[in-house]
């Protein structure tokens, strides 16, 4: 597929259900979890990571990016040469790419507040502590830690979650359960870059605490085909393979895995679609599987139906349960043409780049979001620029977006400057129109021409 200005990519985390999005997004994820916090609450959480990011720059020779202003050593009495891009890995928003931004999480925030979720949102920088506690090697080699000038070490955000915790913790018994809160905030991660995947992102996170059953899970997911529905992605496009980290659980207990490998065959079986299966069986075996669970496991996780898998399983456990109450409000609901059950969805603390606004664009439903305004207003004396800024101020109280000609400009820079604006009316502030107390105005779509009293101006 050709390369397009954006991308989106999905948050995955160790999850009691995993899903990701597939097929036209590929390697797009998504994902849900459920797991007690300290307090015992039950937690269940969604988060859709946003690069929003144009195709990775590509490193120059010599360190810097493509492109990018590399100065060399500095020599005294020598003027050096400030990079005008922004550190590798991140990226500016200017105002068009800040209106389809604005757009993309507007949608996210809208949806949230329909299923009845409050806005939350948590400090940039945190006790480095908070994020190296529990995390994966993966997390601890990618975080922008530092120590700062109260020999405090601290490091920017790489995930939304720990923060969260650590509220509802602050919080104590303040806060009635069950919690529904969402944040939509600014990550980072020094990483290797690709497309789509920049070491700051933005993440999506809907949370659920205190619900112990699927109903969370299934809320959650409702809330996404809900986001995909707004704009204008359907099942034909994506679908959501789903499972349970619980199938893994259950095959292990057979054989007596201990549990402290849980979290290793985890990272292991992730790569089934990345290595070959042999070399998957060499690593399984490396960690201490016998040969006969790695045969095993292999098999169930090649399972493509909850059918198969209660023949293999049993009825008994909680997966196949967790699971096939899952797809039974996924009925009820409405949104079961949108799921797919994948036994080899086992997903780690990682997240995956996406295609996202590649989508949208094929299908024609990403907008056009061009800079709109109501009304320019234009002073045609120097002498006149105070009065045109009380003309401006009248038609902002009265809720217009203005745009006040701030110099003395040519009437044919104004016009060019309206188009360029979409502004929709020209309100243009003469001598002798002033002194008769009225403002010239002229519809711009039509050419129409007339004077307006300013009592009357709106």
């Amino acid at each position: 597929m050709p390369a397009t200005p954006f991308s989106c990519s999905f948050l995955t985390l160790q999850p009691r259900f995993n899903s990701y999005v597939n097929p036209i997004f590929r390697s797009l994820t998504f994902q849900l979890s459920s797991s007690p916090l300290p307090f015992n609450a039950n937690f269940s959480s969604v988060r859709l990571h946003s690069s929003l990011s144009r195709a990775a720059e590509t490193d120059s020779p010599t360190g810097g990016r493509s492109g990018a202003l590399t100065p060399g050593p500095a020599v005294a009495g020598e003027v050096q040469k400030i990079d005008v891009n922004p550190p590798k890995g991140t990226r500016d928003f200017p105002p068009e790419d800040m209106r389809l931004r604005n757009w993309l999480f507007n949608h996210f925030k809208e949806v949230s507040r329909l299923y009845g979720f409050e806005e939350v949102d948590y400090p940039v920088l945190e006790s480095e502590a908070l994020f190296t506690r529990k995390a994966g090697e993966e997390i601890k080699d990618q975080l922008y830690c530092f120590e700062d000038r109260g020999n405090r070490r601290v490091a920017l955000r790489p995930e939304l979650t720990p923060s969260l915790a650590r509220l509802v913790i602050q919080k104590g018994k303040s806060v009635s359960l069950p919690i529904k809160w969402f944040t939509v905030g600014q990550c980072w991660r020094y990483e290797r870059m690709t497309r789509g995947r920049r070491r700051e992102h933005y993440q999506w996170n809907m949370d659920i605490i205190g619900v112990p059953g699927v109903m969370a899970e299934a809320e959650l997911i409702a809330s996404i085909v809900t986001l995909f529905k707004r704009i204008g992605i359907t099942e034909s496009d994506v679908g959501f393979k789903v499972s349970s980290r619980k199938v893994l659980q259950e095959v292990l207990n057979c054989y007596s895995v201990p549990e402290n490998l849980f979290g290793k065959v985890c990272v292991i079986i992730d790569k089934i679609e990345k290595i070959p299966a042999d070399e998957i069986k060499k690593e399984l075996k490396a960690v201490g599987l016998s040969q006969e669970a790695v045969q095993e496991l292999l098999q169930v996780l090649s399972v493509k139906s909850l059918t198969e898998l209660e023949e293999r399983l049993g009825s008994s456990g909680e997966a196949v349960a967790d699971l096939k109450q899952l797809f039974s409000l996924a009925e009820k609901i409405g949104y079961s043409k949108w799921l797919q059950f994948d036994a080899s969805v086992v997903r780690g603390l990682a997240y995956y780049t996406g295609i996202v606004f590649e989508l949208l664009k094929e299908k024609g439903l990403l907008p056009e979001l061009n800079l709109q305004i109501d009304d320019i207003v234009c002073a045609l004396d120097e002498d006149l620029q105070g009065c045109a800024a009380m003309v401006a101020n009248i038609l902002r109280e009265k809720g217009q977006i203005v745009e006040l000609v701030l110099e003395s400009k040519p009437l044919k820079w104004v016009f060019k400057r309206a188009a360029r604006l979409n502004a929709e009316r020209l309100v243009l502030v003469g001598n002798s129109e002033w002194q008769r107390g009225v403002v010239g105005v002229k519809i711009l779509s039509t050419a129409e021409q007339y004077e307006v009293k300013l009592d009357d101006l709106k």
